[in-house]
């Protein structure tokens, strides 16, 4: 018989049930349980799927399922006959638990049928009838072992008779691809040949065949058919056919379809207005019908996090599964861990975990639990890995861009912020996405929308700016574009969502890449200011964008002053206290503190010492780099009061040596001439592996130098390992 492996090219969310691939050992005595066994199986199938005819493959899936039936006649017809156990040849026996098998095999063929898409079931149209035909051939070979001689006498004619009908019918069975799928499966390659050359087929080729041939009828269907493909990718194997670049131009294909010929539906509005803000009520809501009702959640269905019921289960790198705000949080709190095994997280994507949403959707149905499952609106290009983009997806996505920006142009508030949220998606696919997405003139739309009073409609616009901005050449049409850094900066100081107000701070720390326009930045009236407040109040996620972009603009020496007095040296001081961004603001205050000015203000805050050597204690290897950088510099450019200060600090001396043993190659340069300070201040002793230096008194940035008692130079610290020592 043939392995299991023949499904190995199904793509499923999940991997189908070992029983699928062994016989039941707890049967392996019980002949009568079996049978039963046999029979409840074959029957679930027939009642399972005698009513859900696929899209394609109609003729495949109808003749096994008449096989599958007459295999229940058969079943019936021995269960029926008295004591057959007893009479039960060990033949027979054998093919049974075969049969078993093939059982289970064609319902995983038959449910994934049922649950593809159609645009799936029509290209893999010969692979699948392929399939099909392997079950056959199986089905035919047990039919030929079965000792029907020896089952006479516990079967009737009529039974005996049908059974030596399909064997003859399986015997003659031979590959079966319809040929109408077939030509409709080509007919869709040579549309798409079409798009990757340029030519894009009208709105009647298009209408005939994916609303008359395919039967995509409305765009929620044309979202499902996104959705599946995508799903395809993120779960990708080394065999996937056709590759991820291709299937990126269906997926451009399908998009382009969906405005063309549907444009945009009432549904989509109530997905993009009505949906995402309700969510957190509606999961208050459900929550509390099933405490209402005492019903038990089953474990499997709640998150190990919240213990709540999941509304958007994820599978992450260890294979657990997560609702995906309780993981997403977790993630931006700046963990590494998984929170359930505590492995290491080898990537932080997650995988929409499809089959378990369905059975959880199914469950509440069943006790009648309202449930409406959160519309992923992260899920398009935000969700799986980028693939080389495809000619025929290069061109479909300009002819969709077309589509959003008439959309930006002269649709409703509705349709705009739909556009925006597309316009989003496509900028996060590539290069060549944003490249031409921004030289369609798409920019000025964006930044009208970013005064918008729908939330979803500016958190939409902000963040396709965001996106867009990562191309650099984009980052000289925002930041030409008049008003454009006011208005992302208006959303940073009052946008309508924490979401926006993050992605714009996060669009500020994109476009601050370019040196030049940092000074230009920190001049925006507000820029400077809410960032600082982002970063002293903001959610993990925002105290992250905000440091970042703040750590950009600390490079360019002219924007020094307005940090101080704008507020941003002392909530960079604050932020040493925070795990999440601690290595960050340390690196934004040691190229603060260069500047004489800015060493004296942060040297006048007692916090920003000891928060410097906590960070020297405690931090990361680079945060640890950056506190002894910031530490050194204020030693030379603070003043005397200031150096007296660091020099003080408790530990220090021990905090020094660490560094120049286990530091980073930075960290050590920098350990060096810190300690090189040290000695000349004369305050404390250093002992490197029994080698004692003495230290002479005088400040740092005094002319006078202080004999040392070991007789060492000033200019050098001697340790047991080969560097070299130089100020810098």
């Amino acid at each position: 018989m043939a392995s299991a492996a023949i499904f190995s090219s199904l793509r499923r969310s999940r991997s189908p049930s070992l029983d699928a691939f062994l016989a039941p050992v707890h049967l392996e005595n019980d002949v009568v349980g079996l049978l039963k066994t046999l029979t409840t199986i074959a029957s679930d199938l027939i009642s399972s799927f005698s009513d859900q005819t696929p899209s394609f493959q109609k003729k495949n899936s109808r003749s096994l399922l008449r096989k599958v039936d007459l295999f229940v006649v058969l079943l019936d017809s021995v269960s029926n006959s008295g004591e057959w156990w007893a009479h039960l040849p060990s033949t027979a026996v054998l093919c049974f638990k075969e049969l078993y098998l093939l059982l289970y095999r064609s319902k995983i063929l038959l449910d994934y049928c049922s649950h593809s898409s159609k645009l799936w079931l029509l290209i893999q149209n010969p692979s699948i009838s392929g399939h099909f035909h392997d079950l056959n051939q199986e089905i035919s070979t047990l039919l030929d072992v079965l000792p029907m001689n020896e089952l006479n006498s516990l079967i009737n004619t009529d039974v005996r008779e049908q059974i030596d009908l399909l064997q003859k019918q399986s015997v003659r069975d031979k590959l079966f691809i319809d040929k109408h799928d077939e030509s409709l499966r080509l007919k869709f390659f040579n549309l798409l040949n079409e798009i990757g050359n340029g030519q894009i087929p009208n709105f009647d080729e298009l209408y005939q065949f994916f609303v008359t041939e395919l039967g995509v009828v409305d765009s929620r269907a044309c979202r499902v058919e996104i959705e599946f493909f995508e799903e395809q990718i993120v779960n990708h194997e080394s065999d996937l056919e056709p590759c991820a670049s291709v299937l990126g131009g269906f997926i451009a294909m399908i998009r382009y379809c969906r405005f063309l010929l549907f444009g945009f539906e009432e549904d989509e509005v109530e997905i993009a207005i009505g949906k995402r803000f309700k969510r957190g009520k509606k999961r208050g809501l459900i929550c509390k019908e099933i405490a209402d009702t005492f019903i038990t959640i089953p474990k499997d269905f709640c998150c190990p996090i919240s213990l709540d019921l999941m509304m958007d289960p994820v599978i992450i790198s260890t294979g657990q599964t997560f609702d995906r705000v309780s993981i997403s949080r977790w993630i931006e709190e700046g963990h590494s861990s998984c929170p359930k095994t505590g492995q290491v997280l080898v990537h932080k994507k997650l995988v929409p975990n499809r089959a378990l949403r369905n059975l959880i959707i199914q469950w509440c149905m069943a006790h009648k639990i309202p449930y409406t499952p959160p519309e992923n609106l992260e899920l398009g290009s935000e969700s799986f890995p980028a693939a080389p983009a495809s000619r025929a997806a290069v061109e479909a996505n300009k002819a969709t861009v077309g589509l959003l920006i008439q959309q930006l142009e002269n649709g409703s508030d509705c349709g705009k912020a739909i556009a925006a949220r597309e316009i989003r998606f496509l900028a996060k696919t590539g290069r060549e996405n944003r490249g031409f997405i921004a030289e369609s003139g798409v920019i000025p739309h964006l930044k009208i929308l970013l005064s918008s009073r729908s939330a979803i409609a500016q958190e939409n616009a902000v963040t396709a700016i965001l996106n867009l901005s990562i191309y650099d050449k984009n980052k000289t049409r925002i930041m030409e574009d008049d008003g454009c850094l006011r208005s992302i900066v208006s959303v940073l100081k009052s946008g309508h969502t924490v979401e926006s107000r993050e992605n714009a701070a996060a669009t500020l720390f994109s476009l601050s890449a370019v040196h030049d326009y940092k000074k230009q930045i920190a001049d925006e009236e507000g820029a400077l200011s809410t960032l600082a407040c982002l970063l002293r109040d903001g959610t993990p996620r925002g105290k992250k964008d905000a440091v970042t972009a703040l750590f950009n603009l600390s490079t360019h020496t002219t924007n020094c002053v307005k940090m101080i007095e704008l507020g941003v040296v002392k909530a960079l001081i604050e932020a040493l206290e925070c795990e999440n961004v601690a290595e960050e603001a340390a690196g934004a205050l040691a190229l603060i503190v260069r500047q004489p000015v800015g060493a004296e203000a942060v040297g006048s805050v007692e916090k920003a010492v000891i928060g410097l050597i906590g960070m020297m204690r405690c931090g990361t290897p680079r945060g640890k780099e950056n506190a002894v950088a910031a530490l050194l510099e204020l030693c030379r450019r603070g003043g005397a009061d200031t150096t007296e200060r660091v020099l003080k600090a408790p530990a220090l001396a021990g905090l020094i040596q660490s560094l120049l043993f286990t530091g980073t190659k930075r960290a050590r340069r920098k350990a060096a001439s810190l300690a090189r300070v040290y000695q000349r201040c004369h305050y404390d002793s250093l002992h490197f592996n029994g080698l004692r230096l003495g230290l002479g008194y005088g400040f740092a940035g005094n002319s006078t130098t202080g004999n040392l008692d070991s007789g060492f130079p000033a200019e050098t610290v001697s340790v047991p390992m080969s560097m070299s020592v130089s100020v810098s």
